[in-house]
């Protein structure tokens, strides 16, 4: 995992509550021995309709991804996490997220940024208004800014799923910070004749 400090870039508004993470990446999708490819199925079943705004040309290329409340509900889907990473977002704001998905999201490198409802309305509106709209996560000061629109919120992020961005460490890379320990403990274990 890369470290994360700073997220910067346009944002898709994805005005839609209670999203699951069925919806996100359908179970289909799950049968792949693959850890790639699932950008291709992200929102699947939403991309058939032309004016689903991920077909919208204005909001290609954003990094950032800008959706109602109750994002992220539902089964315990790492898969859903990837599928927005493959599509090239580096971070969700919501003013909800279900809680597997939050973690889930931290433990891949994907910055889960909550907000007040009515922040999170007035970021979709006004990136369905103005596409080019900047936006600035700065994940060490937990803050958003959106200047164009005199924007600048504190969000909560967990000191360790802080440090987690900062320092780029996965789980094995947390597990790793301890290795002399883990060596030393295996081998007292090796002398007294454990296996």
């Amino acid at each position: 995992m890369d470290a994360v400090r700073i997220v910067q870039g346009t944002a898709v508004p994805l005005d839609r509550s209670d999203v699951d993470t069925d919806q996100i990446i359908p179970s289909d999708w799950l049968k792949r021995v693959e850890r790639t490819g699932f950008e291709k199925g992200l929102f699947s079943e939403w991309r058939d309709d032309p004016k689903f705004v991920m077909n919208d040309e204005r909001f290609a290329g954003a990094t950032i991804l800008v959706a109602g409340p109750n994002f992220g509900t539902g089964s315990s889907r790492e898969h859903a996490v990837w599928a927005i990473q493959q599509a090239g977002f580096k971070a969700v704001i919501s003013p909800r997220f279900g809680d597997i998905f939050r973690n889930n999201s931290a433990k891949n490198g994907l910055v889960p940024v909550v907000v007040p409802a009515d922040v999170g309305d007035q970021l979709l509106a006004a990136v369905e208004t103005d596409p080019t709209l900047e936006f600035t996560i700065d994940v060490e000061r937990r803050t958003l800014e959106v200047p164009a629109i005199g924007l600048a919120v504190d969000f909560p992020l967990d000191d360790a799923v802080r440090h987690r961005f900062l320092e780029g460490l996965d789980d094995i890379g947390i597990t790793l910070r301890h290795e002399a320990d883990i060596s030393a403990y295996e081998a007292g274990r090796s002398g007294s004749g454990a296996r």
